[in-house]
This record gives C-alpha cells, sequence and structure tokens, in this order.
C-alpha cells in the first residue's frame, strides 16, 4: 500500500471515530495522558481505566517478539485510537513505564502502523509480571521494517503514561 493511500486510510479512519468528552475513570486509573489534548477529563490530563480502554474499538495480532519464545496474541486499542479519545495533538509521544523507563514514539508511527496498547495476551489480561497491565507493542510480523532495536526500544511495557508533545 502506497504511502499517500495508507496516510489517507488513517485520515479517513480517525475522522469516524466518535467526538465526545472523554468521561471521567470510574475505576482505577491504569494509563494517564498528558500534552496538548483537547478532551482532557481531569486537572488537564486524560485519564484512563481499564473500562474506557476497553470501550476503544479493539484490534488484534499475533507477533514474534524479542521477549517471548513463542508468538503471541496481542489485543487492545490501536494507539491512535487511545490518543484521539484524548484529543492528543503533537509530533512526538514520551512513553513511561512503571519503573520508569522514558521512550520516545514518533507520532508518526502510531498513524502510520497498527501500533496497539496491548492489554491481553493471547486473551487473558497482562500481569505485571506479564509485561501489563499494558504495552505498547508494533505489529512486528505484518511488518518486517518494525523487525529491528529502534522499534524494540518504543515497545513500552508495564505502560503507565504517555506524553504528547
Amino acid at each position: 500500500m502506497s504511502l499517500v493511500r495508507r496516510a489517507l486510510l488513517t485520515l479517513a479512519a480517525s475522522l469516524c471515530l466518535p467526538v465526545w468528552a472523554l468521561d471521567a475513570p470510574s475505576g482505577p486509573v491504569v494509563l494517564s495522558i498528558a500534552g496538548t489534548l483537547q478532551q482532557p477529563n481531569r486537572d488537564g490530563r486524560a485519564l484512563f481505566d481499564m473500562a474506557m480502554l476497553e470501550r476503544l474499538p479493539q484490534h488484534s495480532f499475533t507477533t514474534k517478539t524479542p521477549w517471548y519464545p513463542a508468538a503471541h496474541k496481542f489485543t487492545g486499542p490501536l494507539l491512535r485510537d487511545v490518543l484521539a479519545a484524548a484529543g492528543a495533538q503533537g509530533k512526538q509521544i514520551e512513553a513511561i513505564a512503571l519503573n520508569d523507563y522514558r521512550v520516545s514514539i514518533p507520532m508518526d508511527d502510531a498513524r502510520r502502523y497498527a501500533v496497539i496498547v496491548a492489554r491481553l495476551m493471547d486473551g487473558e489480561p497482562m500481569s505485571l509480571r506479564d509485561k501489563g497491565p499494558l504495552f505498547i507493542i508494533y505489529p512486528f510480523d505484518v511488518e518486517p521494517v518494525l523487525r529491528n532495536s529502534i522499534y524494540y526500544s518504543r515497545s513500552a511495557w508495564q505502560l503507565k503514561a504517555l506524553e504528547v508533545r
């Protein structure tokens, strides 16, 4: 698929997402988004509980990763859909893990690839031991260009926050 066509499809898909005020989380917060947001729900941030992430369209793919000996099926909302729900605008996303690991992800990755905020692995919620509860994962087996250390380093597990700049 050409880059122009992919960009147009991404734009069309993002325009199909409903526009609404982001609800406040009713359960424990599992993801906090800060930065330039059009839909914050608390103190200038967009806070999500697991139920809010579950209500976004869910996507799955099976891929091999450097962290597991076999391929696994990952399921969750697309990163671009999570960012769209918050009305996030910017060029860079800083992903922050529970252990304060930080990695910069170009916003273009979220637009170009089917990057998901995985909440399930093989149909089951991910425990902290299994890199959960949230894991940014790229479709490594679908897009061979992603099979390198740059994209592996952008796959932040135990994700707790995103800062959009």
